[in-house]
């Protein structure tokens, strides 16, 4: 069905349809848009989401100004105007952010509804850390990421030994200063 589910911290799962326009969050729908190879969902519909704000257009307009007042980071600048279909089905410009973007303005919201996804953040974060310092420990998470989607300890082994194949044999290319795709 093309559809990918999430798990995420509690136990809350969010499905997100691949071959829509519109993600499901919590039951709530958050418009996006593929642009240049990766998904862009609209700043307002998450900020509605996170905070269940009555007016999430002002909500958002004002954590840009207060972010700009207090930190001197300009949120709209990691963000995009794109067209994305409106509540009476027109296309209206839109700020969207990529996955990126959005980590850093969940970062901002003060809400509770937002304190798991900090959390999220903060440990994947950390993770990330371990994993620079001990490359083995992120081979570890893969692993176990892949037995957790159900795949058979053959296929998890079969995967790790191609992934390294791959890596050595791109590397002799570059080695031998193979340049083009071409070539490769």
């Amino acid at each position: 069905t093309g559809q990918v589910q999430i798990r995420y911290i509690k136990e809350r799962t969010y499905r997100i349809s691949m071959d829509k326009a519109l993600a499901a969050f919590q039951g709530k729908n958050i418009r996006r848009t593929w642009f240049n190879g990766e998904w862009w969902f609209s700043v307002v519909d998450v900020v509605g989401v996170l905070t269940e704000s009555v007016d999430a257009k002002d909500y958002w307009y004002r954590l840009k100004q207060r972010e700009l007042e207090s930190a001197g980071i300009e949120l709209s600048t990691i963000c995009r105007q794109m067209k994305l279909t409106a509540e009476d089905g027109k296309l209206r410009g839109t700020d969207c952010g990529n996955t990126e973007a959005l980590f850093r303005i969940i970062q901002s919201i003060p809400s509770p509804k937002a304190e798991p996804f900090k959390l999220w953040l903060a440990k994947v974060g950390y993770e990330r850390v371990q994993e620079i310092q001990n490359p083995e420990l992120a081979q570890k998470r893969m692993k176990e990421l892949y037995k957790e989607k159900g795949y058979s300890e053959d296929w998890i082994e079969k995967r790790v030994r191609g992934i390294a194949i791959r890596d050595e044999l791109t590397d002799e290319w570059k080695k031998r200063d193979v340049g083009t795709e071409r070539e490769y």
